[in-house]
C-alpha cells in the first residue's frame, strides 16, 4: 500500500474509532454521500493529500500533510469547533502506528472554522503532517 494511501487508512480508522467524535459526526469520508449529515449535524471528511520528500541518509522519507473537513450545520461555530479541537487533540503527537510504513510522528499544524459561502454552514480544517519512512 502507498504510504498516502496508508496514512489516510490510518486517520480514517483513528478518527473512526473515537467515541466522542462520533458522537457529534455522522461520519467521515474520503467520499461524501448525498446525505453525509444523516440524523446528526455534523461530519468529517477528507481533502486534499500532499506529499514532499524528506529523505535522509539511507532513508526514504515523506513528509504527508492531509486536511481534515469538518462540517456543521448547527447555528454558530460552537459544534464546528468543538469537533475541530476533538480531532486535533485525537491527532496531535499520537501513537499511531503503519504496517508496511513506518511512521515517524503526526502534528497538527493547522486549525481554523470559519463560515462556508452557505451562509448556514460553518468549516473547519485540520491539517495534520505525518513523517513517515518509506521501505527501500
Amino acid at each position: 500500500m502507498s504510504s498516502t494511501a496508508e496514512v489516510q487508512k490510518l486517520l480514517y480508522d483513528t478518527l473512526k474509532g473515537d467515541g466522542a467524535i462520533m458522537a457529534i459526526a455522522n461520519g467521515v469520508y474520503d467520499r461524501v454521500p448525498d446525505n453525509p449529515f444523516g440524523q446528526k449535524t455534523a461530519y468529517i471528511s477528507f481533502g486534499s493529500i500532499d506529499t514532499a520528500e524528506d529523505d535522509a541518509d539511507c532513508i526514504t522519507g515523506v513528509e504527508i500533510t492531509a486536511q481534515i473537513d469538518v462540517w456543521s450545520k448547527k447555528p454558530g461555530k460552537v459544534e464546528c469547533r468543538t469537533l475541530t479541537d476533538l480531532v486535533r487533540r485525537k491527532l496531535h503527537r499520537a501513537s499511531l502506528e503503519l504496517t508496511e510504513n513506518a511512521l515517524v510522528g503526526t502534528w497538527v499544524v493547522l486549525t481554523r472554522v470559519f463560515s462556508d459561502p452557505d451562509p448556514l454552514t460553518s468549516h473547519g480544517v485540520v491539517q495534520v503532517t505525518c513523517m513517515v519512512e518509506e521501505p527501500r
